[in-house]
């Protein structure tokens, strides 16, 4: 039979859901404020945690102690969207002991001193390790700089060395150019210069190819012909499951390689029951060649990356037809754009 090995995750994610506050233009997992409220349940979420639990590796430096690649994150979207939720999934992790937990936040929430040091400590005492605050030019749209400023400031105060800030650069440079509040991505580039990009660690997938691709050179479809994706689909460090059970592996949004609720089912894929799959471990002219069977038509302008060439292409496919049950969540396709 046609298989695929999918090996047992060291380190992850758990999308709480895609609901966000911000609607970035690098997102790869293309969350958004209209995205529908689907919170995972706590049933579904303590059936994750608890296959984890034997799997998750801590941080080198203790399990105590985080790292971006070690241990789990509770991400999302925005997670502080829903505390509650965020503060019973801590327990369950900390109840099966998982190790160098830490969750991904864009600060929205941080309006004042006193709710924001209360939600970490209450995180905090409920186990959670540490948090990683996000700053970037694509956040600063969305949330003042001074919510961001307050979450570094009191979450050093509270998890000490579990605090990090991801990217410092841009915290720094925001301070440097005493930015307050929001502002746009053209008035970014106005004030710090178009160099400053070079240190954004920006992957070209997901939304970026179609709200950023102009920063990038393009390429026609077949330089990316003869390339696969079976290394990123095949990677058991930073995997992510979502809020509706899906496994996903490499960053790649909108590719289930199964429901995570039942891990087991994982470790081997069927390949001639997921075709996109398939195509995407074998040659992305494979893919191309199932995209123009449902009409699928190259860009005129090219793709930034073979990331681009294989949203775009799975992107049109779901827009088709429901067949492919390897494309979902389905949402993830209608919020690129």
């Amino acid at each position: 039979m046609n298989k695929l090995y999918i090996p047992e995750p060291v380190s992850g994610g758990l999308l709480l859901s895609y609901r966000c506050t911000s609607e970035c233009k690098h997102c790869m997992y293309a969350c958004s404020p209209r995205w529908k409220a689907d919170w995972i349940s706590e049933e579904h979420a303590e059936k994750i945690l608890t296959q984890l639990a034997d799997k998750i590796q801590g941080s080198p430096l203790g399990s105590d102690r985080i790292g971006i690649n070690y241990g789990l994150h509770f991400t999302g979207g925005e997670p502080f969207l829903n505390f509650d939720l965020l503060l019973k999934v801590t327990e369950i992790a900390h109840e099966h002991k998982i190790p160098s937990t830490f969750v991904e936040t864009n600060c929205f929430w941080c309006r004042d001193d006193e709710s924001t040091r209360r939600k970490l400590t209450q995180l905090k005492d409920a186990g959670l390790h540490g948090i990683l605050i996000s700053v970037n030019p694509f956040i600063l749209e969305y949330v003042p700089f001074e919510r961001t400023e307050r979450a570094v400031r009191i979450s050093k105060e509270i998890f000490g060395e579990g605090a990090t800030t991801y990217q410092e650069f841009f915290y720094y440079q925001f301070k440097k150019l005493n930015f307050k509040d929001t502002l746009s991505f053209k008035e970014y580039l106005q004030k710090a210069g178009p160099r400053s990009l070079s240190y954004v660690e920006l992957l070209p997938m997901g939304r970026a190819p179609y709200k950023l691709g102009y920063l990038y050179k393009k390429y026609p479809a077949k330089k990316f012909f003869g390339e696969s994706c079976r290394e990123e689909l095949t990677r058991d460090w930073h995997v992510h499951i979502d809020n509706y059970g899906n496994y996903m592996t490499g960053y790649c949004g909108g590719i289930s390689l199964g429901d995570a609720r039942n891990l087991e089912l994982i470790h081997q894929i069927d390949l001639d029951e997921r075709p996109i799959v398939d195509a995407l471990v074998t040659d992305l002219e494979k893919l191309h060649d199932l995209g123009k069977q449902f009409g699928y038509k190259q860009r005129s302008e090219g793709y930034v990356s073979k990331c681009h060439l294989c949203v775009d292409i799975r992107k049109h496919i779901a827009q088709q037809t429901d067949e492919f049950e390897e494309l979902n969540p389905r949402e993830f396709y209608r919020h690129l754009e």
